[in-house]
This record gives C-alpha cells, sequence and structure tokens, in this order.
C-alpha cells in the first residue's frame, strides 16, 4: 500500500513487549530513493533516546495506520549500539548496527539492480568506511521544503514523500508550485527527478511548468483510503 511520509511522522511503534516509541522522521538512500531506517523517539523507559530501526524490522501484513508493529523487545533497543541521530551516520556506526541487529545491509551491488528488503545478499566483504557521515543517507525532513525546478525554471517545493509500505521505495514526490495562488499540490514519480543540487537544496525534474499544471491535483484526503488509491494514481506524472 502507498503511504505519504507526513501522515506516519507520531506513529506509534510497538515492540513485543510495549510501546518503543513514536516515529520522528525517516532515512532515506539518495541513489536507491528507499527508506533505510525509522527515527524513533523512546518513552521515559529509555529517557527518550532515539534510535533507528530498519524496516526488516516491521512485521509486514498488519495495518499501519497509526502504529508500526516491530519485532524487537525493550531489552533488544536498549543495548542497541548509541547513535547519535542528530549527527551524520557514518558508514561504521551502520555496520554495528547491521552486525547487532538480524538485518541486510542495504549497500552493495544487488541492494541497487533492484532487490527488495529481505531478500538481497549481503557483499562477501563490507566496504570501506568513510571518514565521515554517509553522504547517500538523507534525511525526509530535512529535504522537504526544497525548490523543484522544471524544465522550463518554474521553481515549486518538494512537500511530501509517497512509499510503498511493502519494499519501502519513494515512489512519488508531492510537490507544489509556488506560483499557483491555489497552493495547487500534484505527485511527479521518482523517474521524472533528473538531479538533486543537495549545495542548493534544489531538486532539477524533466517535466515543464504546464505539465504540472495540467496533472491531476493531489488530494491526501482521498489517497488515505485504500479503496479509492488506485484512482489518485490514473493521472500523475509518471510517462509520458
Amino acid at each position: 500500500m502507498h503511504r505519504n511520509v507526513n501522515s506516519l511522522i507520531g506513529s506509534r511503534m510497538e515492540g513485543s513487549d510495549g510501546e518503543m516509541g513514536k516515529v520522528e522522521e525517516f532515512y532515506f538512500d539518495d541513489r536507491a530513493w528507499i527508506i533505510v531506517y525509522l527515527i524513533v523517539k523512546t518513552g521515559n523507559w529509555l529517557s527518550g533516546r532515539k534510535v533507528l530501526i530498519s524496516p526488516h524490522a516491521l512485521i509486514k501484513g498488519n495495518d499501519r495506520t497509526g502504529i508500526f508493529p516491530v519485532n524487537l523487545t525493550k531489552e533488544q533497543i536498549k543495548n542497541s549500539p548509541d547513535i547519535d541521530t542528530d549527527l551524520p551516520v557514518s558508514r561504521q556506526q551502520e555496520v554495528a548496527l547491521h552486525q547487532y541487529y538480524p538485518w541486510q545491509s542495504y549497500w552493495g551491488t544487488g541492494f541497487y539492480e533492484g532487490g527488495i528488503w529481505g531478500i538481497v545478499t549481503p557483499p562477501a566483504v563490507e566496504p570501506s568506511p568513510p571518514p565521515v557521515g554517509d553522504l547517500h543517507l538523507r534525511s525526509t525532513h530535512a529535504v522537504t521544503g526544497y525548490h523543484i525546478e522544471t524544465t522550463d525554471g518554474k521553481l515549486g517545493h518538494l512537500r511530501d514523500f509517497i512509499v510503498d509500505d511493502e519494499t519501502w521505495h519513494i515512489e512519488y514526490l508531492v510537490i507544489e508550485m509556488h506560483s499557483w495562488l491555489t497552493g495547487k499540490r500534484v505527485l511527479i514519480a521518482r523517474m521524472h527527478i533528473k538531479e538533486i543540487k543537495w549545495a542548493t537544496s534544489k531538486v532539477l525534474v524533466d517535466v515543464t511548468s504546464k505539465e504540472l499544471e495540467d496533472a491531476r491535483p493531489y488530494d491526501e484526503s482521498e489517497f488515505l483510503h485504500p479503496e479509492t488509491q488506485d484512482t489518485v494514481f490514473d493521472n500523475e506524472l509518471h510517462s509520458r
């Protein structure tokens, strides 16, 4: 099922022995456009410490409206590597996290060839970790608000992400063109992202402002109902 990221913020994470905390944001890999971690702020039982939880830990097949069930205990999370999520996360820290938990690593050649969680064979030898934070690990919160630039130079803003909650791929961006007084929002498929200018907080897309203007408006209230989701994607910018 498709979900918009903003609607998932604040969702409770429930472990096998009770509530763990609440989801604050998500980290995604900007090469494959896939969610790789949920950032969860734990409750008083762990002094509000923030932890990284892989989608691997989520129990599939459950209704995730307002809750994320995971196959972890509080004791497991308490003893997990302590990573300061307010700082860049290094590959060394990620390796330690994936050595502690029985999670598949998302880096390596197989992952980027279209594999999904749980079936990708990890490389025999982990790649050498960089000396600083993983430059391809991005926060959905930090990227929200980036300028959107069309082929004819018109600017809008990135407002949200649409993800598939089974594979956790980011499938669409929700964008709003600031030149429209109505604040019209539309969906644009990931395939139309031409380049990300991280230094200038800008997303370049290979469509025109006219194509965006003609696209079907994105209605979040309609999108949130599973029985009407198919109609939401009938006229969005997914192909030429």
